[in-house]
């Protein structure tokens, strides 16, 4: 029996370890508070790491912020005051679906109106090409011009 089979394993193990390190312990009184916890956990990005949620995040910054909203969860606020506590520390960055207020309204349709911009752009590209294209076989020809190029298209 060669111990060295079992090397891949215990090496996939060790490399596993530190993405397992990372546990939160909260203790909540019913469900429903532990449910609002994970829910809130995964709305907010955190501040520190920019494209990863408090959640999947191992940030000191992200457990400090979890450790906050497990505290006013206990302590009876809501998920709006959490929102607007988290909101008036980092601003909507925070938030990875910022609220719509007039400072975002850009953020929230500009990708609409860049399309319907684009897709108007394209449909007047397409109808001057199709107007040029049909103004060019609208030659006025004399009928002998148009009979000598009646027969040069028959020769091919």
């Amino acid at each position: 029996m060669n111990p060295l089979r079992y090397l891949p394993c215990l090496v996939l193990l060790l490399a596993a370890a530190p993405g397992l390190a990372q546990v939160d312990a909260f203790t909540f009184e019913n469900d429903e508070q532990q449910q609002r916890f994970r829910t809130l956990s995964n709305e907010f990005r955190c501040p520190m790491c920019q494209n990863a949620n408090l959640t999947g995040s191992t940030g000191g910054v992200a457990e400090d912020l979890r450790r906050e909203i497990h505290r006013m969860i206990l302590a009876g606020n809501t998920d709006a005051e959490i929102e607007q506590f988290m909101f008036e520390r980092y601003g909507d960055f925070i938030f990875y679906l910022p609220r719509l207020r007039a400072d975002t309204v850009l953020l929230w349709f500009g990708p609409l109106l860049f399309l319907l911009l684009g897709g108007y752009i394209g449909w007047r590209i397409y109808r001057q090409a199709s107007g040029n294209q049909q103004a060019a076989t609208n030659v006025g020809l004399d009928p002998a011009e148009q009979e000598r190029l009646r027969r040069l298209l028959d020769d091919d």
